[in-house]
């Protein structure tokens, strides 16, 4: 009977012990996929390289922020330029998908714009000038007889200071830049900011702000050439683009907005569902004609709900889908129509005719000249804020 007790006794305690083991084992267990989670969660990452000196001896690095899934954004401190950015195909391969150059060389010698942040206003200004309070300003004209991009040195073409952020799961790039009163002509020392922020989710983030201590007027907007192809050798005429607008913006012979709305209705100009952008871009139509192409901008739905999906961009082939979300009321869409082949591709030849689109979020060209557009002016304790976001997918 004794050796009996002691038999279950005994039998007790290895049972005991066991699970004792096993529920220590799982609470590892547990305690390792929570601390994978986290790891996973964390890994963004933000790197830091040298890239060049500018003619005028400034240093510039380039940062490159990546995302736990893989995709990759580089990013310069001159211009504020995206000299790289990686996306995935239906396959999972991420490739480049945006047009530029090798080297800084390229950049500061003839760049139609690769990828920089656009300032003080993006697009043009006719004639170069503006009213403001009673005084007309006058602006540095780079386009014809008019100011176009912020001038002959806008911010696309001056050393922006850089500080990294880390985030839990977002790795951002703050850049900062103070474009000095009566610089290309605007008035007000104005300090801008702009903040890149890649996330897990595949989506580029890019905050706008600027504060001035005189009245002035801004426009800022980023500047990237697509082609979601991944391969700058074929045109862009294939990708499928929609817009959310029911109206755009006219032009005249120099590109700048007649001051009227256009309906898009049974024009080349209706993006409102997904349409190539080859099917209607060589149609008979006036507006087509000036712009050689797209070069319009679109006046967006639903502004007054503020952050909304504006446009997208399809590529069939690859697979690879772009959403562009924004707080701006207007949308710029431009089809490389000045591309020629005399720029060098970073993938060796050259940029062709219509390789690359610009889909640029902001306020309407001429707006400081157009009295039935939204304002522009930013007056000294006010902060002038604004957002875009692009988001990559596949389907």
């Amino acid at each position: 009977m004794n050796i009996q007790k002691s038999y279950i006794y005994g039998f007790a305690i290895m049972l005991f012990a066991s699970l004792n083991i096993q529920c220590k084992g799982n609470q590892k267990d547990d305690k390792s996929e929570k601390e994978t989670d986290i790891q996973k969660m964390e890994i963004t990452s933000i790197e830091k390289s040298a890239y060049g000196t500018t003619p005028e001896g400034e240093s510039v690095d380039k940062y490159t922020l990546k995302n736990q899934k893989g995709m990759e954004v580089d990013v310069i401190t001159y211009g504020g330029i995206i000299t790289s950015l990686k996306a995935p195909n239906k396959n999972g391969l991420y490739e480049d998908v945006v047009l530029g150059y090798d080297s800084l060389a390229h950049y500061t010698k003839n760049n139609p714009y690769f990828g920089a942040i656009i300032g003080r206003y993006g697009n043009r200004i006719a004639k170069g000038k503006f009213p403001l309070d009673g005084t007309e300003y006058k602006l540095e004209t780079n386009d014809g007889s008019n100011h176009l991009h912020g001038g002959v040195k806008g911010f696309d073409k001056v050393v922006w200071t850089a500080v990294a952020i880390k985030g839990d799961s977002t790795a951002s790039l703050k850049l900062t830049y103070l474009s000095k009163d009566m610089e290309e002509g605007y008035p007000g020392n104005m300090t801008a900011v702009v903040t890149y922020t890649l996330t897990n989710d595949n989506t580029l983030e890019v905050l706008y702000e600027a504060t001035t201590n005189k009245k002035t007027i801004v426009n800022l907007t980023q500047h990237s050439y697509f082609n979601l192809s991944a391969d700058f050798s074929k045109t862009i005429l294939d990708h499928e683009i929609t817009i959310n607008a029911d109206t755009y913006i006219p032009v005249d012979a120099t590109l700048i907005p007649t001051g009227k709305l256009a309906d898009v209705t049974n024009t080349p100009f209706d993006f409102r569902v997904a349409k190539m952008i080859g099917k209607d871009i060589q149609a008979k139509d006036d507006q087509l004609k000036k712009g050689l192409g797209y070069d319009h901008c679109w006046v967006l739905n639903n502004q007054n709900k503020g952050f909304k999906l504006a446009a997208a961009a399809y590529h069939p082939e690859s697979g690879r889908m772009l959403e562009i979300y924004t707080d701006e009321p207007g949308i710029q869409f431009y089809t490389g129509n000045f591309l020629d082949g005399t720029l060098p591709s970073k993938n060796g030849g050259t940029y062709a005719y219509r390789t690359g689109f610009c889909l640029e979020t902001q306020h309407y060209p001429d707006s400081p000249n157009q009295k039935d557009f939204p304002s522009t002016v930013l007056n000294p304790g006010e902060k002038y804020t604004t957002k875009t976001s692009f988001k990559f997918s596949v389907k």
